[in-house]
C-alpha cells in the first residue's frame, strides 16, 4: 500500500483541508497521514476563524512521519505565512519525497483570505520550484501572476507563465469560467486541455483539495502526470455529482461515491 502525506489546514466541518485529503487517500486505496499547518473554524457557509500552527511544530510533525514511515507522495495545501512555507520547503528538500503536489490555497470559496499577502513571494520562490505539479484555480492564478484571466487562451498563457516560476507542471483549473469545466495543463512543452461536463450542483466544498490529493495519490500509484490528472478529474466529477446534502451552504463532495451511494444526511 502506498503512503500519502497531506500538509494543510484542518477543516472542522470535514469537507475540505486535511479531512478531504485523508478521505481522498482512503477512497483511492492508499494510507493517509497529515501534518496540520492551521486549525480553521469553518463550515459549508464560510470560515469564521484561523489559528496557525507554529512552524517548529510543523517541522516536528514532518520529521516524525518521514523518519518512521515511507512517504510516496506529498500534497501541500493551506500554508498561510512565510515561516511555515519556508519550513515546509526546507523539510521537503531534506526528506525528498518522490512527488510533491502543491495546491496554492489563497482564498476560500466564501471569500476568506487564507494566505497572507506577504507570504505570496515565499510560496512562489520556495515551494513552486520543488513541486511536481501545482494546481491553481483561476482566482489563484490571477493572484500569482497579478493579471486577469478571462478565457481559455488566458489560461494557457497563465499556465506557461507559472511554469516559468519553477514547477515541473502546472494545471490551471477552469471551474470559474462558464460552460464545460476545462482545465489547462502545461509541462514545459505541450498544452493539454482536460474537459469535463459542468455539474450544476452546489456541493463543491473541498473540490480543489480533493483534486490535488487525488493527483498526488495517482502519482504515488505510478501513473504518469497526464493519466493522474485525467483519473483525478473523473473521480472529482463523480464526487461532485454525488455530493452530500450537508449544511446550509455549499455541501461537501461524496468522496466514497464508488464504494456506497449517497445516503440521507439529515
Amino acid at each position: 500500500m502506498k503512503h500519502l502525506l497531506t500538509i494543510a489546514g484542518s477543516d472542522c466541518s470535514g469537507g475540505a483541508g486535511i479531512q478531504a485529503d485523508l478521505k481522498t487517500f482512503s477512497a483511492l486505496g492508499t494510507y493517509g497521514m497529515s501534518v496540520i499547518t492551521a486549525i480553521t473554524a469553518q463550515n459549508t457557509q464560510g470560515v469564521d476563524a484561523i489559528v496557525e500552527i507554529d512552524n517548529t511544530m510543523v517541522k516536528a510533525q514532518i520529521d516524525a512521519i518521514f523518519k518512521d514511515i515511507a512517504v510516496h507522495a506529498v500534497k501541500v495545501g493551506m500554508v498561510s505565512n512565510r515561516e511555515i512555507i519556508a519550513q515546509i520547503s526546507k523539510s521537503l528538500l531534506e526528506w525528498l519525497p518522490p512527488f510533491v503536489v502543491v495546491d496554492p490555497v489563497m482564498v476560500s470559496t466564501s471569500g476568506h483570505h487564507l494566505l497572507k499577502p506577504e507570504a505570496k513571494t515565499t510560496l512562489i520562490e520556495d515551494l513552486f520550484p520543488i513541486a511536481t505539479i501545482i494546481t491553481p484555480n483561476i482566482p489563484e492564478a490571477e493572484v500569482i501572476l497579478d493579471r486577469k484571466i478571462d478565457d481559455i487562451e488566458d489560461m494557457e498563457e497563465a499556465a506557461k507563465a507559472i511554469y516559468n516560476l519553477g514547477p515541473k507542471g502546472v494545471l490551471v483549473k477552469g471551474g470559474h469560467l462558464l460552460g464545460d469545466a476545462v482545465d489547462v495543463f502545461f509541462d514545459g512543452t505541450t498544452i493539454t486541455k482536460f474537459t469535463s461536463p459542468r455539474i450544476h450542483k452546489t456541493n463543491t466544498h473541498g473540490t480543489g483539495c480533493t483534486l490535488s490529493s487525488a493527483i498526488a495519490t495517482h502519482l504515488a500509484l505510478e501513473f504518469d502526470l497526464l493519466t493522474s490528472i485525467r483519473k483525478s478529474k473523473d473521480y472529482v466529477t463523480k464526487a461532485i455529482d454525488c455530493g452530500l446534502e450537508i449544511g446550509k451552504g455549499d455541501g461537501p463532495l461524496h468522496h466514497f461515491h464508488h464504494l456506497y451511494p449517497s445516503i440521507d444526511t439529515d
